[in-house]
């Protein structure tokens, strides 16, 4: 757990999605919790993404000391890995979407 610790702590960012374990039973949860702590205690900009690691933070009291918390973990990932989601990719196509902003100043109009 140290090794986890020690790297979580000099990251700037720590991205963190999926508990090391089975959390919910106290046999198994040292792994998970020290991650938590160690999360908390960072001075990067820390995310966790996932339901299951959502939980253990709340569990460990430590949610508040996170950065940005997310229950989307699998979605997380795929936004990371792809740059975008098949269900906002929809919503943009969507016929009542609203049009992309233009740049360069100035209202669109049609």
């Amino acid at each position: 757990m140290a090794a986890f610790s020690a790297e979580i702590g000099a990251a700037a960012t720590v991205l963190w999605n999926g508990p090391m374990g089975v959390f919910e039973d106290a046999r198994f949860n040292a792994g998970t919790a020290g991650v938590a702590r160690a999360m908390a205690e960072s001075p990067g900009f820390t995310v966790v993404g996932g339901g299951d690691s959502v939980s253990a933070l709340y569990e460990a009291g430590l949610a508040h000391q996170i950065d940005f918390i997310s229950t989307g973990g699998g979605a997380s990932l795929e936004l990371l890995e792809l740059g975008d989601l098949p269900g906002l990719a929809a919503l943009r196509g969507a016929v009542n979407a609203p049009s992309p902003k233009r740049r360069g100043g100035g209202p669109s109009h049609r």
